[in-house]
């Protein structure tokens, strides 16, 4: 399978690969540069819904007052955990 890139840098991925990826729109994606072998790797990255919860844990010891940021940070800090 094969994509071109655009003026923009980006590409399409094709069908195949987003439904063998489970990979929607919105879905992000991890690219690991193999410099030696000339290649990049993508791999998609899932949330699990555990990540979010400790987010939520975590305000509810403070009796459901974190902010919106101190959310999409502990949001954050669990996707690159993974």
């Amino acid at each position: 399978m094969i994509s071109t890139v655009t003026a923009k840098g980006q590409i399409t991925l094709p069908k195949s690969i987003r439904e063998k990826l489970n990979l929607q729109t919105g879905a992000r994606v991890d690219f690991i540069l193999d410099e030696k072998a000339g290649r990049a790797i993508i791999q998609p990255i899932h949330r699990k819904i555990d990540d979010v919860f400790g987010v939520l844990a975590a305000c509810k010891k403070k009796k459901g007052k974190c902010s919106i940021e101190e959310m999409n940070t502990g949001i954050a800090r669990a996707v690159k955990l993974r």
